[in-house]
């Protein structure tokens, strides 16, 4: 039945054409987006779903940036430990070249001394943004490595544990020992000061060091500084001279022999009667000569026995020989750690980089559009719309074709 009042085809042909219209609106979104889901309209559980795991993504960003910090500083640190341990190595030639006779021991001595000095300063610089492993002041410290999500949608970080690893000789701790003074006479050869190695203090006016091992507690390591005028003197006591019977005349000789060696213009005698005390005349007719000092306490890094290595005479060479080889283990095994967890955080970044492409990947098969398909669709579209708006056009002439009936 034709009606001038309804055109049914109009209305189905206007139904098809919005349809079209609608579709073309979508595919084109999806070209100028580049998505087939762009907002919670179009498909909110996926599109839910694909923000959460961005944000997850973005997480994953600030793990990979911390993990690269903690890989580099756990670097620093085993470069360090490893340059350590060549250093040792060197320390131990030196101390089995001390072992022979008819060597220059004064010398290895003070070569000794310079790659001690030389470990310090690695030690003391291996440190990255501030955080140095290896120095004894850090514990342990923690490298974000994962954001854990569970099904319950949870989120918990996960962190690798990083442990300091102590390569200090220790440091000193300064105590003040000896108390200068003069006998108030006018310069000559009697010109005396008064002093003692005994940490808690104490004077009198009698010149002399007295050694106090007792009162003092030595321990391997510790130091007997002494300032005479403008000449330094040091004495480390070692693990011998804490093993003799007679310690403190063994130090009272070490300290005597390293004041005379200084080039001091003094004059060292060992007390009538007493061994462990040395008396002091200043032998310069012209000057007084002011005298002070610090007893210093060894420290208690993980390489303080360095500090022990004395290789001036043969016994000490030999002792070092022993000590050396803790040493070089304790080095060893510091670097052994660091390569182990450097090595685990290195492995943990590449997989938190494949993980989130991983999941990038997944979120664009989800959101993201087939823009070969969404052109096909695109074309196939476009020819719709053509044809439904020229069904449109027909199904509105229909009207025009009742007028033909009634002339």
């Amino acid at each position: 039945m034709s009606s001038i009042l309804t055109n049914n085809g109009a209305m189905v042909a206007l139904q098809t054409l919005k349809s079209v219209n609608s579709s073309l609106s979508d595919t084109q979104g999806q070209i100028s987006t580049g998505k087939k889901v762009a907002n919670a309209k179009q498909n909110a559980a996926v599109w839910a779903i694909s923000k959460t795991m961005e944000s997850d993504v973005n997480g994953f960003k600030s793990v990979k940036e911390s993990l690269s910090l903690g890989e580099s500083t756990v670097a620093v640190a085993r470069n360090a430990t490893e340059t350590v341990t060549d250093l040792l190595g060197q320390v131990k030639e030196r101390i089995v070249a001390a072992q022979g006779d008819n060597v220059d021991r004064t010398k290895l001595q003070a070569e000794v001394s310079e790659l001690r000095n030389q470990i310090n300063s690695v030690v003391g610089a291996a440190q990255f943004n501030g955080l140095n492993l290896v120095d004894g002041n850090t514990a342990s410290t923690d490298v974000l490595s994962s954001l854990d999500r569970d099904a319950s949608g949870n989120v918990t970080a996960s962190t690798i544990t990083v442990n300091g690893q102590d390569l200090s000789t220790g440091g000193y701790t300064a105590k003040t020992a000896f108390a200068a003074g003069t006998d108030g006479v006018s310069a000559d050869n009697l010109d005396s000061f008064a002093f003692t190695a005994d940490p808690n203090g104490g004077t009198s006016d009698n010149g002399s060091v007295i050694i106090d091992s007792a009162g003092a507690g030595f321990a391997a390591g510790d130091k007997i500084n002494m300032q005479l005028g403008e000449t330094s003197v040091s004495y480390t006591i070692t693990a011998e001279d804490l093993a003799s019977s007679t310690v403190d005349s063994v130090i009272a000789n070490g300290l005597k022999k390293a004041i005379e060696e200084s080039g001091a213009d003094v004059t060292v005698d060992y007390a009538v009667g007493n061994p462990g005390q040395l008396d002091i005349t200043n032998d310069d007719a012209t000057d007084s000569l002011a005298i002070s000092g610090q007893f210093q306490n060894a420290g208690s890094g993980g390489l303080a026995a360095l500090a022990n290595i004395n290789v001036s005479t043969l016994g000490g060479a030999q002792t070092a020989l022993g000590a050396i080889e803790g040493l070089i283990t304790t080095s060893i095994d510091a670097a052994a750690a660091f390569g182990t967890v450097e090595s685990r955080i290195s492995t943990q970044n590449d997989f938190v980089s494949k993980l989130s492409d991983s999941l990038t990947s997944g979120i664009g098969g989800m959101v993201d559009a087939d823009m070969e398909e969404t052109s096909a669709r695109l074309q196939a579209l476009q020819v719709q719309q053509q044809l439904a708006t020229q069904s449109l056009s027909i199904a509105n002439q229909a009207p025009q074709q009742l007028l033909s009936l009634f002339r």
